[in-house]
């Protein structure tokens, strides 16, 4: 497994001052352009998904939702969808958070989570953490438990595991740069 790791790298491409200046944007889609890269991904992410017990899977808009949808019927669990604002139908949990490059908000649609259930969020890149912050105040919004978060890639010199170990959230990332 270790050795197509390192080679999951490679379908990562680095997309320099994206979306702003400075930024180096990490692009998932030539990993997802490959079946055997994306299928091998997918078993592996769900893999590192059995440090904790988990009621439902959140991904989070808009790249988790690829792999958070894809591993629901793998892991035998419901589907969450963190979207950015206005784009859910009736009443929603909303919670803003800051970027590397700006502020943003995410959402969930009330009562879809069952109270004390526990959930699993899933997002591509970890970078600072306020992503996955703001995706787990929604799940304490929503009167569940937070299970933990995992991720395709974390960029280490961004410290968002730290952001997260202080926010008590355990996070595991498939992939490390």
């Amino acid at each position: 497994m270790g050795h197509f790791i390192v080679n999951l790298l490679n379908y990562l491409s680095t997309v320099p001052d994206f979306p702003k200046p400075g930024i180096s944007f990490k692009d998932i889609s030539p990993l997802l352009a490959d079946q055997a890269a994306f299928s091998y991904a997918n078993q592996a992410l769900y893999d590192l998904s059995l440090f904790c017990e988990y009621d439902y899977l959140l991904g989070v808009e808009s790249r988790g939702f690829i792999f958070a949808a894809a591993l629901s019927p793998i892991a035998k669990t419901g589907l969450i969808l963190a979207r950015k604002p206005n784009k859910l139908p009736g009443s929603v949990y909303s919670e803003s958070y800051g970027l590397e490059y700006g502020s943003d908000a995410l959402e969930i649609q009330q009562n879809l989570i069952r109270p004390r259930s526990r959930v699993l969020i899933i997002d591509d890149v970890l970078a600072t953490g306020g992503t996955l912050i703001a995706a787990a105040n929604l799940v304490k919004k929503a009167n569940a438990i937070v299970a933990g978060a995992i991720v395709l890639l974390e960029i280490e010199a961004l410290q968002g595991n730290q952001r997260l170990a202080q926010a008590a959230i355990p996070v595991k990332s498939l992939l490390k740069i």
